[in-house]
This record gives C-alpha cells, structure tokens and sequence, in this order.
C-alpha cells in the first residue's frame, strides 16, 4: 500500500504547543520507559517518527495517539532531552483541530489571545439570549425562573446541544474513516466484538481510568490517594458528565410534564443531588488541576498550554457559579445579586458544552471512540488469540 508523505507535518504539530522532537534519534528510550507500552503499542515512538517522516494519515488513525496520559516519564528520561509528552499533547491537538467540520478548533489552539476572545464573546451572547425580554428581578426570595423564563433556557440548552452535538458527530466521523484507512477493522463480511469492545475500552478504562490509575501512577513520586491525578481526571470527566445528565434529566421530566422546569424540589431529589455531586466533583478536579499547574510539580504540567488553562478556567467557573447558585437556593441568604449568578452560570455552562467539540475536553470523546475503533476485531480472530495463548 502507497504511502502519502507530508513534509510539513512535524513543523505543523509544532505550532499545537512544546513539540520540540527534532533532537529524537529514534533510540527507543521512551517506549521502554512507557508504562503503557506493550506487543500491540510502541509509542510514543512510533508517534514521534510518524510526525518525523510526515505519516500524517497513520498519526490520525493510529491507537496510540490517544492512549497517553502524560505522566511525563519519557520527556524526564529522554537522553536528548527532547519531550514527547510535550509533543503527544500537541499530536493531539492537532488531531483534534484536523477533525473539528469548522476549523474553529485550529484557530483557537493556535491563538491564545482568539480563544479567550471567544469564550467571553460567546458568554456575553449566551447572557444576551437569556436576558432578551426578561421581567423585572421579582422581590423576596429568589425565584429565577420568574426573572428567566424557563422554556427560554431550555429552548437555548437543545440548541446548544444540537450544535454540539452536530459537530461532535461530524469529528467522530472524519477520525472514524482516518482509523479504517490505516488499517482499522471492517465490517464487511465479520462478526465484530461489538459489546466486547465497548465493555474493554468504556467499562474498563475510560470511565474508571483503570489504565491510568494501575500503569500511569506507578512511577510516579507518593502522593495523598485525593491527590493523585488519574483521581483528579476522573473527577473532572464524571463532574462534567454528571452535571450534562442531570440537565438531560431535568429536560426530559419537564417535556414529560413530571416536573416544569424551575419547581422546587428538595436537595435529595435524585436530578437534583446527581447536580450537587457533580459540580462539587467539577470544581474539585479543577482546582487540584490548577494548583498543580501552576506548582508545576509534574512534568507533563510545566509547559502547560494556554488552550488547557482556559478550558479548566471555564470548567470551574461554570461548576462554582452551580454550586453558589445553588447556595442560595437552599439556604436563607438571598442576596438580590443572586440573579446575576444566575445568568453568569447559564452563559458559561451553555459555552461550555458549545465549545466541547473544538477544545481539550473533545479529546475525551475522540479517545474514547478510537480505543473502541480499534478494539473492534472479528470474533474468530478474538477466539484464535484466546486459544493461542491457552496453548
């Protein structure tokens, strides 16, 4: 099979953040130095030589790319002192901005100035949405659905998420093909693991972090078990997707009219304590995040990108101004500024879901689709490997 060759695809990946792996020789240091390494993954070697002879369509479509955790032990061990933890976490971006439909996603990794232009913008028109037409601040306890109008709200959170949503699919699409392409499986003519696949790469990995918290962390110098980092992103994913299923939830019993939307309920509601968790979870991954970036006491951590440290600032304002909000609501204090947080929280929270597709957080649903892509296999093969290895 023919192989395309883009010259230009290793000072391309630069421009995405520290690549600096012009110095690699190709010793092999860092993938035996790899926890993660195995028969099947040889990287970040494979990776960095891939990006040195411009492989473009085998970096996009390959496995391990999206395998790394950056735990930073092949940039510490490197005898060039080159840093492919660095440059794994520019692949990936550049990976990232290559299947973003928009080429929004370029843009703001490659212009920290344009990404924080954006989110506030796009903030500012979410707070715009909201405020259109809206009543006076009613007096007395706070009662925010009579100063916002629900369905207005709800109207503006199926919008955002069909935008996203689009976008998302589109991605996921365009990587799906570039996996197939270099050799990823077919379903043609092949019984596939299909839920096989789903349970090793979801179940067993991604939503509890199982490689990261076994492989990853035991290198890595003693720390308290809240503080260790597969902890810290695992809490920030569920955060993050707790707080989306609770909205989901919350839509869906209003549109089955079990509860219109700005009822009260009490804080053990199961919608309504799945929230509270979430955002304490949210805003506690984020805050141990940027208290270690900015200790810089790891290696993957010193040379974080400007695009990390907005995402993580939008993260944790949407979870505080959740949890703030939410303060309010169940205790006596009512300050009249309450309405503000309100309309704070729904502009940042509606902008980050808007922008999951074109930021960091879309890696979490690149590598997730990729692990499982690959993890595909005819069923006969699957026997065969299982038979080999009882002989």
């Amino acid at each position: 099979m023919s192989v395309r060759v883009d010259a230009t695809l290793l000072p391309t990946i630069e421009k995405y953040g520290n690549a600096d792996v012009e110095a690699c020789f190709n010793c092999g240091n860092c993938t035996a130095i790899c926890p993660l390494t195995s028969d099947r993954d040889s990287f970040p070697r494979r990776l960095i030589r891939y990006a040195q002879v411009g492989m473009k369509e085998q970096l996009l479509g390959s496995r391990e790319l999206w395998l790394c955790y950056a735990c930073g032990e092949c940039t510490a061990t490197c005898p060039r002192e080159a840093d492919p933890t660095g440059f794994m976490a520019a692949a990936r971006r550049y990976a990232i901005a290559q299947f973003d439909p928009l080429g929004l996603a370029r843009r703001l990794f490659l212009s920290p100035v344009l990404t924080v232009l954006v989110l506030i913008l796009m903030s500012a028109l979410m707070a715009a949405v909201v405020l259109i037409g809206n009543t006076p601040m009613p007096a007395g306890r706070l009662r925010l659905f009579e100063f916002i109008p629900p369905e207005r709200i709800h109207d503006l959170g199926v919008v955002v998420m069909a935008v996203m949503g689009v976008a998302g699919l589109i991605g996921v699409v365009n990587m799906v093909r570039g996996v197939r392409h270099v050799g990823g499986p077919s379903v043609r003519g092949a019984r596939l693991n299909w839920l096989g696949a789903l349970w090793e790469t979801v179940g067993l990995d991604v939503l509890t972090q199982r490689r990261y918290r076994d492989d990853c962390t035991a290198h890595r110098k003693p720390e308290p078990w809240y503080l260790q980092q597969w902890l810290v992103h695992l809490s920030i994913m569920w955060g993050f997707l707790g707080l989306l299923g609770a909205t989901a939830l919350d839509y869906l019993t209003a549109l089955a009219g079990i509860k219109p939307v700005g009822t009260p309920v009490p804080l053990w509601d199961p919608i309504r304590l799945l929230g509270t968790i979430a955002g304490v979870l949210l805003v506690y991954g984020t805050t141990v995040a940027f208290v270690k970036r900015i200790r810089g006491s790891e290696v993957s951590l010193q040379g974080s990108h400007p695009s990390d440290w907005a995402f993580l600032t939008l993260m944790w304002l949407a979870g505080a101004s959740g949890l703030i909000l939410e303060l309010f609501l169940y205790t006596p204090v009512e300050p009249a500024w309450g309405y503000s947080i309100m309309i704070f929280h729904v502009a940042v929270a509606m902008t980050l879901v808007l922008m999951a597709p074109f930021t960091k957080f879309a890696h979490a649903m690149y590598r997730t689709v990729a692990l499982y892509a690959h993890a595909l296999k005819p069923v006969e093969e699957r026997e065969l490997g299982g038979a080999a290895s009882g002989d």
